[in-house]
């Protein structure tokens, strides 16, 4: 059989959609007798049965790369196991629903109908279970963000995301020399990036304490008028401007951005912080 790992993630949703309505469904058509529901319950989680074999063996091919991860592999185990309980549940539930619909409206298919129910409720807890730890896989351990396609430019912007949120954890933890070296590695990896530039020379300002230095970076390009980045270029100035004493010069800075943007709260929040 072919390696199916890159669909996991779009299988596993059919899997969690397709049963917790079917489980849904089924539990609303005990109470309330139509002659739709039923058969919708009974289709819909035949359907998830089947999609959640596709999900173990997409989740076997796909879980070298994840489980490689330093510290993922505990993580990466678990939500197999999770994934193959969930199978096996629902696949039983499946069969109750075929005999069920088999038996149609026979003394015996009631019973069926009430332990598929039974069952289903279990199907529903594996389901969300084997969602969360498949999910704390993603994003706790990124073990599928940048790391599924194994494509350099999605590693790579793992790695710039990796770098720019490690810099914010290490200045808010009061890291400074820290944080400013991860955004030096930031800055070598994406010197073109003009959202880069601008987190370095934010760094400048908050992490090595170096206003004329960022005030000179900023003065060194300049953003043509209606650029998005233009309220953050205005705000480094007037910060680096600040730092340097020259507080007149930031409001002047300032000002004619709140007349650009009047209803930038950040603009505004600047001015009304100035000495």
């Amino acid at each position: 059989m072919p390696d199916i790992g890159p669909l996991h993630p779009q299988v596993v949703h059919f899997v969690i959609a397709l049963g917790l309505v079917g489980v849904l469904l089924r539990i609303v058509s005990l109470a309330w007798k139509t002659s739709w529901l039923g058969p919708a319950a009974a289709v819909l989680i035949i359907l998830s049965a089947g999609a959640s074999v596709v999900a173990v063996k997409s989740g076997t091919d796909a879980h070298g790369v994840a489980e490689r991860i330093p510290g993922a592999r505990a993580a990466v185990q678990d939500h197999e196991h999770w994934g193959e309980r969930t199978r096996n549940v629902l696949l039983a539930v499946a069969g109750l629903e075929i005999l069920a619909l088999g038996f149609g409206s026979r003394r015996i298919g009631n019973p069926l109908r009430f332990l598929a129910a039974a069952g289903g409720l279990a199907a529903g807890y594996s389901i969300v279970k084997a969602s969360d730890l498949g999910g704390a896989i993603v994003y706790e351990y990124a073990g599928g963000v940048g790391t599924r396609s194994g494509h350099p430019d999605d590693i790579m912007n793992l790695l710039v995301a990796g770098l720019f949120h490690g810099a914010r954890v290490d200045r808010d933890s009061g890291r400074s020399e820290a944080a400013a070296r991860l955004v030096d590695e930031l800055l070598q990896r994406r010197p073109e990036d003009t959202t880069v530039r601008f987190v370095a020379i934010e760094s400048k300002l908050r992490d090595r304490n170096d206003p004329a230095g960022a005030l000179a970076d900023l003065e060194a390009f300049s953003l043509p008028s209606g650029n998005r980045l233009e309220v953050r270029h205005g705000l480094l100035r007037a910060q680096a401007l600040t730092a340097l004493g020259r507080a007149d010069s930031a409001r002047v800075i300032l000002q004619a951005l709140l007349q650009q943007y009047p209803e930038n709260r950040g603009v505004q929040d600047a001015l009304a912080e100035l000495p």
